[in-house]
């Protein structure tokens, strides 16, 4: 069990960074000038123009929350780092399932105005998945662990 945990683990160094690169959602004003395209990084990029202390905030919890209890937990895996960080790295998680729900709770609010139109991407699904995915690894290892 534990040597699925170690893999499927390894496999979100990967998949975190392309999550990130992929559609989250297409987005436009009016349906009749086309959508454009926004991923995690495009909308860091928009943000950090406008509001820097919200581009930080999105940063720590999009990129670097998820990518830090995902290296955290491999070296917990490997023996490299102590059992007793697992606590702090299930709460690391925590934080970055938070930035899913300001994706999520940003569609609502722009489909309910009415002016535009917003699709959701598969990266959106791609991203909450990585992020379950590192709940559900992180849950799991203390038993496999135990086990072994």
């Amino acid at each position: 069990m534990l040597n699925v945990l170690r893999i499927a683990n390894l496999a979100l160094l990967i998949l975190f960074p392309i999550a990130w690169f992929a559609p989250l959602m297409r987005a436009g004003l009016l349906p009749i000038f086309g959508l454009s395209e926004i991923s995690v990084i495009s909308g860091m990029q928009a943000l950090w123009d406008s509001d820097v202390a919200l581009a930080l905030l999105v940063t720590a919890f999009a990129l670097f929350a998820p990518y830090l209890k995902t290296i955290g937990l491999a070296l917990v895996h490997f023996n490299l780092l102590k059992d007793k960080t697992l606590p702090v790295l299930s709460w690391i998680g925590k934080l970055a399932m938070a930035d899913v729900f300001l994706i999520a709770l940003y569609i609502v609010v722009f489909k309910g105005v009415g002016i535009g139109k917003v699709e959701t991407g598969w990266g959106l699904y791609m991203f909450t998945a990585c992020i379950l995915a590192s709940i559900v690894i992180s849950a799991l290892t203390p038993q496999s662990k135990a086990k072994a």
